[in-house]
């Protein structure tokens, strides 16, 4: 039998009617204003604007979803750098067995990804 499973509503509505006086804060440092000032981490990077040539089908593709999409196009480009300085068996993992014959195939090729025109 499933147990059913209790409404995360529920806690808030008990959250929401606990008094401050009654939360505990014994464990927690004491907080001066330079806490309220400072940033706890530098996010997001700062953004840097460059000229970058993509390919028109794979620009288009990106404008076809609407606006955002230069966000969307940094968004896969740090997937991209997070799966390399993951290491190389969870980079296969991730793309999928076939990506390193295609890559071989690819550079090895006259009209291949990498070939001048």
């Amino acid at each position: 039998m499933r147990g059913r499973k209790k409404s995360i509503a529920s806690d808030l509505r008990r959250v929401d009617k606990t008094a401050d006086r009654a939360i505990d804060y014994e464990d927690s440092p004491p907080l001066d204003e330079s806490f309220f000032t400072r940033p706890l981490a530098d996010w997001p990077p700062a953004k840097q604007t460059i000229t970058i040539r993509l390919d028109a089908d794979v620009l288009a593709w990106f404008r076809r979803r609407g606006r955002g999409y230069q966000t969307r196009i940094n968004r896969v480009l740090r997937l991209f750098v997070q799966g390399q300085e993951a290491g190389p068996a969870r980079r296969r993992q991730r793309l999928g067995s076939g990506w390193n014959q295609r890559r071989a195939r690819d550079r090895s090729s006259p009209g291949g990804h990498g070939a001048k025109k």
